[in-house]
C-alpha cells in the first residue's frame, strides 16, 4: 500500500483519538494533569509581628511605654468610665459644663495630681517588669520557674495599676452631684440628653358633676 493510500486512514484515526483523550481528561473524579504554567509554591504569610522584633521590650510599643510612664489611662478605667463613673481629667476639662464649684474643682485637681503620681510610679515598675521578662528570652535564659515568677510580677503590677485608675474614678464620682454625673455622661457621648416632658394637666375631681 502506498503512502497516498495510507494518509486517509491515519487522519481518521487521529480524529477519533482526540475526543477520547478530551473525555478522559474531563472525567469526574479525575485530577487534571500537572501544568507547567502553575504558579510556584507561595511563601508563608508574613507575621503581623514583623518589625516588632527590634523593640527594646517586645511586648510594648513605644506608645505603650510612653503612656505607662506618663500615667495615662490607656483604657484601664473603661469598666468605670463606661458605667457612669467620671474620671478627674475629663471632669476638670468639663468644669464649666458641669458647673463645678470651687471646692469641687480644687478636690478634683488634688485627686488628679495624687493619682498621676501613683500611676506614673506603677507604670514605671510595670515597664521594668516587662523589660526583665523580655530579657529572659533575649538572653536565652528563660526557664519555666523564671518565666512563672516574671509573669506573676507583671500581672501583679498590671492589676495594681488598673485598680488605681478604677478607684480614682470612684473617688471622683463621690465628689459630684447626680446631675453633674449625668451631664458628664452626656458630654462624653455615653447617654442621650433627657428630653423635658410637659407636666401633666391637673385633674378636676368634680369634672362631670353639677
Amino acid at each position: 500500500m502506498t503512502l497516498r493510500h495510507c494518509l486517509p486512514a491515519l487522519a481518521a484515526a487521529l480524529m477519533a483519538a482526540v475526543p477520547a483523550a478530551a473525555q478522559h481528561a474531563a472525567a469526574p473524579g479525575r485530577n487534571p494533569a500537572p501544568s507547567a504554567a502553575l504558579s510556584p509554591v507561595q511563601s508563608p504569610a508574613t507575621s503581623p509581628y514583623a518589625g516588632e522584633q527590634s523593640r527594646p521590650i517586645k511586648a510594648l510599643a513605644e506608645r505603650d511605654v510612653a503612656d505607662l510612664l506618663a500615667g495615662s489611662g490607656a483604657g484601664h478605667a473603661k469598666a468605670a468610665e463606661l458605667n457612669g463613673y467620671p474620671g478627674p481629667a475629663h471632669v476638670i476639662a468639663l468644669r464649666d459644663r458641669l458647673a463645678l464649684d470651687s471646692e469641687q474643682l480644687r478636690a478634683s485637681q488634688a485627686l488628679m495630681a495624687a493619682h498621676q503620681t501613683r500611676a506614673r510610679a506603677l507604670g514605671a515598675e510595670l515597664v521594668e517588669a516587662e523589660r526583665r521578662l523580655d530579657a529572659l528570652f533575649a538572653h536565652r535564659a528563660a526557664q519555666p520557674h523564671a518565666v512563672d515568677s516574671a509573669t506573676a510580677e507583671v500581672g501583679r503590677l498590671q492589676a495594681r495599676l488598673r485598680a488605681e485608675h478604677l478607684n480614682t474614678h470612684l473617688q471622683q464620682t463621690a465628689l459630684l452631684r447626680p446631675e453633674q454625673v449625668q451631664a458628664y455622661n452626656e458630654a462624653r457621648g455615653y447617654t442621650t440628653p433627657a428630653v423635658p416632658t410637659a407636666p401633666a394637666a391637673p385633674t378636676n375631681p368634680h369634672r362631670g358633676h353639677h
